[in-house]
């Protein structure tokens, strides 16, 4: 410390007391690298006192009395015509409380990290964690109700579904071939398809209605089976929602109309993420259906996909048709 070398030659002399039952007595005073000496006239060192601990019992009045903190039995006193010494000593006792860490000051940072830490964990942990644990937590049943009651809402914007008594036995067995929960044909609404939670496929017409082959169809609903293996559409819906929708579904079982209207209205103009053609390949698979149709009437629309033609799992292989021919038919006419 630049103060403390300049001040380490300076002697003064003073009156030393070490307690309140003794006598005062004249001592010699002299800073060390760390410590104030007082030693007697004879040079013998008769106490010592920590720079950092140094008090002084009356600031601002002569003759200063200074004593080793926690300790004011024991003082020295200093004359005023010793003013060097005072104020080397009062100069050492604020540099030394300048360089000390403050007590309020370390509260306030700790409270103001503390507090800014929560904030981050609430806005940027908080959200996301709680989805993630609705989708994990809720129930298929659940499920299920919240798809059911979500295409109520999308009915509003998109229409009542298509329904024919003779094409409700090809659809179901249409849904059963591909694995999928539940099919709905739509007239207008969506572009393709999409998967609601509950595991219902929502299918635009066109699809049943403008090919030829069925293992078209049966494509696009692969593709969106292998879309929800990446991106759940419960949690798709929650992060629509937003963190009080997300708690309500883990207290209640249950989302506000205003919160599937929402969705709905924007789920529906949003276009549909690509799908990993490893994955849908997987699921063709595993439905023993060929994918080259699918492939080729996506090439067709400006999305080529060759890897799903050269891979194609049935390919040289028997399968079974994915609908009978007059199943096909009769699907056909579901929006008529």
């Amino acid at each position: 410390m630049t103060a403390l070398k300049k001040y380490q030659r300076l002697e003064a002399s003073g009156l030393w007391r070490p307690s309140p039952d003794d006598q005062r007595r004249e001592v010699i005073v002299s800073i060390g690298d760390a410590t104030l000496t007082i030693s007697d006239l004879n040079d013998r060192a008769l106490a010592h006192w920590s720079l950092a601990a140094i008090e002084r019992l009356n600031p601002g009045a002569l003759p200063a009395i200074f004593h080793p903190d926690g300790d004011p039995g024991e003082t020295l006193e200093l004359a005023a015509d010793e003013a060097e010494m005072i104020d080397a000593i009062e100069r050492l006792r604020r540099a030394i409380a300048r360089a000390r860490p403050q007590q309020g000051r370390l509260r306030r940072s700790i409270m103001l990290t503390t507090m800014a830490i929560l904030v981050g964990l609430a806005v940027f942990w908080l959200p996301d964690a709680l989805r993630r644990q609705a989708v994990g937590l809720v129930p298929p049943a659940t499920r299920q109700e919240i798809g059911t009651a979500l295409l109520q809402r999308i009915r509003r914007v998109a229409g009542r579904p298509c329904q024919l008594p003779e094409a409700t036995g090809p659809l179901q067995r249409l849904a059963r071939r591909t694995g999928a929960a539940q099919l709905v044909v739509l007239r207008e609404g969506i572009a393709e398809t999409l998967l609601l939670p509950g595991g219902v496929i929502l299918l635009n017409r066109s699809l049943v209605e403008g090919y030829e082959d069925p293992a078209v169809v049966a494509g696009y609903i692969l593709a969106e089976r292998a879309r929800a293996s990446h991106v759940d559409p419960l949690r798709a819906l929650l992060d629509k929602a937003g963190l009080i929708e997300t708690v309500r579904l883990l207290t209640t079982g249950a989302l506000t109309r205003a919160a599937l209207d929402r969705y709905a209205e924007t789920i529906l103009a949003r276009p549909r993420p690509g799908v990993p053609e490893g994955p849908l390949l997987a699921l063709f698979a595993a439905a023993a259906i060929p994918s080259t149709p699918y492939a080729k009437a996506r090439g067709s629309e400006g999305e080529p996909m060759p890897a799903l033609i050269e891979a194609d799992p049935m390919a040289g292989r028997p399968f079974a048709p994915v609908l009978p021919d007059s199943d096909w038919v009769r699907l056909q006419n579901i929006c008529l």
